[in-house]
């Protein structure tokens, strides 16, 4: 799937079973309790937290589609071409850092 097919997906879904869009705001405040909620997963089942019983059946996978979804709402509501902006983005980061990475003792 292309990410603009993506963004048609959700604008689609939205509309016809979402009603509408939250505000932007709104969806802010969604995207930062969809990111808990992965920040969570990880800090247990990857970082030094012990997992709880009731941690252990969630799903990483569903999290981290609940961010992207939101995500997607925000660039859909904001007039964002994702596509456009993350290979705007991808351009910066070449330049920016070409050589940075690999002069980095820290990733040897």
């Amino acid at each position: 799937m292309e990410i603009q097919e993506a963004q048609e997906i959700v604008d689609e879904w939205i509309k016809t079973v979402g009603v509408r869009y939250f505000n932007e705001l709104t969806n802010t405040a969604i995207l930062m309790e969809e990111v808990g909620e992965v920040a969570r997963i990880m800090a247990r089942r990857y970082g030094e937290q012990s997992e709880k019983a009731s941690d252990k059946d969630k799903d990483l996978g569903d999290e981290l589609a609940d961010v992207l979804f939101v995500l997607i709402c925000l660039a859909n509501q904001t007039g964002i071409d994702l596509t456009a902006a993350f290979h705007k983005n991808l351009e910066k980061k070449n330049i920016r850092d070409a050589r940075r990475h690999h002069q980095n003792p820290k990733l040897k």
